[in-house]
């Protein structure tokens, strides 16, 4: 059964989806502008990639919403 997050696990969650965030515009825009082939994909690799971690830790959030507690303390 899921228990509730702590105010610092959801701080942690807040700021590894704020890396991942910056890591999936970094790679896009190496992506973008890569001239050589295999930078590209490498970009492009490190992009999918962090966009699914990002994905994982909305999910998890998602998931643990209803055990939020409605009411500011």
């Amino acid at each position: 059964m899921l228990q509730a997050l702590t105010a610092k696990e959801l701080e942690y969650i807040a700021d590894s989806m704020s890396n991942e965030d910056l890591l999936i515009k970094q790679n896009a825009l190496l992506a973008s502008l890569a001239t050589n082939p295999a930078l590209r994909q490498v970009g492009m690799a490190e992009l999918q990639t962090h966009q699914q971690h990002y994905q994982t830790l909305l999910q998890s959030l998602q998931q643990h919403q209803h055990l939020a507690p409605t009411q500011p303390q």
